[in-house]
């Protein structure tokens, strides 16, 4: 019953959250040939994975070049969202309106039709792990048909989640390393039993010291999920490791902000953490994810910084 309870609350939030300031992106089944130039600035596109029906948003930039190979962000939600919120809550359109590249935002699974999201990042979280859902699968299976819309640069293909979504964006750096050249986790550590990535994977990390959600030093988070995080500091090590980076980072320091950069590293990768003194569970220099949310930190816009990095490393 405190579990019913608590969800009931979680999706009240939600939908308060997604209320504002949301607009319904163009909605269109649409098949298109690659190269195409009538395809919606913002399409919604739905396909069957896993059998199941699964769907995801994609924003091109004003002034997209069919012609010419486009670099693609994929922008995951975090536990309880969709992929609607996860725009208002990152700010990614407007950065790919500013540089050029594709904004795809997809949806988990969940119980109801739509909002209560989760996905299924290893151990973690909710209905997509309890039902051993397919999210690497579905994620092989998006870039497909996002290759028979637009014309994609399939060496600048980049993933970053919010908490669950960030989850997420690790599972992804460890098995679909082909597909995916660097990511960008925000609010929560990788959580899978066995990472077995088939390359140097560059990392950027986003992550406050006082995110009760999932605690930057790790152990049970205060989220309705329950789940036991892995520390910030295990994920960075890993991938230090991984990457064959200097064990030692080089360390700046302005304001509230703590950035450590691990580099060079094998094949030009690189890790990076971001460390938001007294920072909450949110995304930095974005908007809350609901009403009683932590407000983000304005010291650093977490997006504009993530795009640089994914900029600098393309997959070889």
């Amino acid at each position: 019953m405190k579990f019913k309870a608590r969800l009931t609350i979680l999706l009240v939030t939600l939908l308060l959250s997604l209320a504002c300031g949301q607009t319904t992106p163009t909605q269109s089944s649409q098949l298109a040939t690659p190269n195409s130039q009538f395809i919606p600035a913002d399409t919604t596109r739905t396909l069957q994975v896993g059998g199941l029906e699964r769907s995801y948003i994609v924003h091109l930039p004003p002034g997209h070049d069919p012609g010419q190979p486009t670099p693609v962000v994929l922008v995951f939600h975090g536990g309880g969202g969709n992929a609607l919120n996860m725009d208002r809550i990152s700010g990614f359109d407007a950065q790919a309106d500013k540089s050029g590249f594709i904004a795809v935002y997809p949806n988990g699974t969940g119980a109801l039709e739509t909002i209560g999201f989760t996905w299924n990042g290893g151990l973690c979280c909710g209905y997509a792990h309890d039902n051993n859902v397919d999210d690497v699968g579905f994620v092989r299976a998006l870039l497909d048909d996002l290759a028979t819309m637009v014309n994609v640069d399939a060496k600048r293909v980049y993933a970053t989640g919010l908490s669950n979504g960030a989850i997420m964006s690790y599972r992804l750096a460890c098995e679909l390393s082909d597909r995916i050249a660097a990511i960008g986790p925000v609010a929560a550590t990788q959580n899978i039993t066995v990472c077995q990535a088939g390359r140097p994977v560059p990392v950027i990390h986003f992550h406050g010291t006082a995110d009760s959600n999932a605690p930057y030093d790790g152990g049970r988070g205060s989220g309705v999920s329950g789940f036991s995080f892995a520390p910030v500091a295990d994920s960075i090590a890993f991938w230090v490791e991984q990457n064959g980076c200097p064990s030692q980072p080089q360390t700046g320091r302005f304001g509230s902000i703590v950035h450590d950069t691990y580099a060079p590293c094998d094949q030009g990768t690189a890790v990076e953490l971001y460390t938001i003194q007294g920072g909450g569970h949110a995304w930095p220099g974005g908007q809350k994810y609901g009403p009683n949310a932590p407000e983000p930190t304005s010291e650093i816009s977490a997006t504009e910084l993530m795009w640089l990095f994914f900029e600098a490393h393309p997959k070889p």
